[in-house]
């Protein structure tokens, strides 16, 4: 007997998947908020050299306006402003002659900023960036904290899908939520940097956790015509944490005031999730026949399916259990995705096409600021069309199919970000309409490809598959924050790397087969007689476009 009999007999879809679903959905809305909060916490603002003739009160000149004072003050940078890293060694007086040219001063007559920085408070009170001075020479320390909080996740992705197939789910998710709790709450007593990115470090990998058994817990509780629906929630769930995160910041503008608001709701949390049943699935597979029972008839009780108490026996599941002991022991490792031709160019092109991904994601989504001045505005409308995307991409693979949504996305979204490189910064309004538009390819690609990688390996390699192509994607996540810390030296490298990489990425899916209609492979032999069926309707279209020639 099929699990899915199991849960139609213990009232299928009922009070107790929306109780669940209801919980989880509160835990998913403030992921977003853990993963992209550096976007305001992290943000840069105007600053300068702290210089003796402004910044001193006893020695400044009551007679000079301030742009007098700048302009004696601080060489010109890049744009023409007072420059943000360098200042005069002494104040250049000569400068404020009508006649003054840049020739009247040298590059030996500055220095760096020895004394400190000058901060623009205005949009923010605080941020890390202010707190351990990340800029000029320690810019580049931003971007790789931003790494830093990416391999949590990468490693924490693979430990606790190991340690969730032993322990159980529920187990982990409360302890994931708990460590994240605690963790990203310590930030805010961090002494230094490096004491902050190891926090994050450990707040990441209890994140890779919460995301991992949230969606397997929801996925494993709920029947199969509900899963593709609710799965959708939960993504349009993660879109409308991205619009909060933007309005929660907007009200806190103290880094440690925003890092405590998304952290205390894990704490209760937390305590929340201890009301969930265990994966009756899991305890099946595991042997442990007794507590699955009693899981599934806890459930039939808040479903109100009486009937539960009689059809539901020890028998019943026994009979179940040995198909699905078998199919978990059928998985294969990840060499078996390579011995196959076959599988081994699905395999290769896919990891491009997910590292790509990840790495032009990620890359955009935590540098707003890059994009715009208004990054409170951003994170909203990202959030939105991130909503949106993910809301008509079952429209799209109906018409289109998997293929060309997911390359004609990914295209789209490479080209909006090289756009972006084109716009002048004072045409704020196109250049935040080109990366909205990059950012809701990016959510049609990530349902796209969830569908689609799905469909293109057999039942005993997919969670092999799933679980090696999100590490691969996670490690492009990694990457693409340390891009940026070439900017300065090649300022057009990164916009070009998150635009380009996708969209040659994108050519190899066009080698890939189309999957539309097709049913769900359960081994390498379903998958070459898929092929053998797509061969042969593509030589009877090449016969019958003859014909019609002749």
């Amino acid at each position: 007997m099929a699990f899915e009999e199991l849960l139609e007999r213990t009232g299928g879809m009922g009070l107790f998947q929306a109780l669940q679903v209801f919980t989880l959905l509160l835990l998913a809305v403030w992921i977003p908020s853990q993963m992209l909060i550096e976007n305001f916490s992290a943000a840069i603002p105007d600053h300068r050299c702290w210089a003796r003739t402004l910044d001193s009160g006893s020695e400044t000149p009551a007679n000079l306006s301030l742009v007098a004072l700048l302009t004696v003050s601080f060489p010109p940078g890049p744009s023409q402003q007072p420059h943000q890293c360098l200042r005069f060694r002494q104040p250049q007086w000569q400068l404020l002659a009508p006649n003054a040219t840049a020739a009247n001063w040298s590059e030996a007559a500055t220095e760096p900023c020895v004394d400190g920085w000058v901060y623009d408070h205005s949009t923010f009170t605080s941020t890390i960036v202010t707190k351990w001075d990340l800029v000029c020479s320690s810019q580049a320390l931003k971007p790789v904290g931003q790494s830093i909080y990416m391999a949590g996740i990468l490693v924490g992705s693979f430990i606790w899908g190991l340690l969730s197939c032993r322990f159980g789910r529920k187990q982990m998710l409360s302890w994931c939520c708990l460590q994240v709790a605690v963790a990203s709450t310590s930030t805010i007593f961090s002494p230094n940097f490096l004491t902050y990115c190891s926090l994050r470090f450990l707040a990441a990998f209890g994140i890779a956790g919460v995301i991992l058994t949230l969606s397997t817990l929801m996925v494993e509780w709920t029947t199969t015509h509900k899963r593709a629906a609710t799965m959708t929630v939960l993504g349009c769930t993660y879109s409308m944490g991205q619009m909060a995160l933007a309005g929660l910041a907007f009200a806190l503008r103290d880094w440690q005031d925003l890092q405590l608001a998304v952290s205390v709701p894990f704490f209760v949390i937390s305590l929340m999730s201890w009301w969930l049943p265990e994966s009756a699935r899991w305890l099946i597979i595991r042997g442990r026949t007794e507590q699955a029972l009693r899981e599934l008839k806890k459930v039939a009780r808040i479903n109100g399916h009486k009937e539960a108490k009689k059809t539901l026996t020890i028998e019943v599941l026994m009979s179940s259990m040995e198909e699905e002991v078998v199919s978990a022991e059928d998985r294969g490792s990840v060499l078996d995705l390579f011995r196959v031709p076959m599988l081994r160019w699905r395999t290769c092109a896919l990891l491009m096409v997910t590292f790509s991904l990840y790495f032009s994601y990620y890359g955009l989504v935590l540098d707003l600021q890059s994009l715009g001045r208004d990054i409170f505005l951003l994170q909203a409308l990202f959030g939105a069309v991130d909503f949106l995307g993910r809301g008509t991409t079952v429209l799209w693979l109906k018409f289109l199919g998997r293929r060309k949504t997911l390359a004609g996305s990914q295209v789209l979204a490479g080209f909006a970000i090289l756009a972006n490189v084109l716009v002048p910064q004072d045409l704020q309004t196109l250049r935040l309409a080109f990366a909205v538009l990059g950012k809701g390819c990016f959510g049609m690609n990530f349902t796209t490809l969830t569908v689609y990688r799905t469909e293109l390996f057999p039942t005993s390699l997919r969670m092999t598959a799933e679980g090696f192509l999100q590490s691969v994607g996670r490690l492009g996540a990694m990457m693409g924050p340390l891009v940026r810390m070439a900017h300065q030296a090649l300022p057009l490298l990164p916009p070009l790397s998150y635009g380009v990489i996708p969209i040659a990425s994108s050519l190899l899916l066009f080698f890939l087969p189309e999957t539309q209609g097709l049913p769900l492979p359960d081994t390498i032999q379903d998958l070459e007689s898929q092929a053998s069926a797509a061969a042969r309707v593509v030589q009877q279209e090449v016969v019958t476009l003859e014909s019609t020639w002749l």
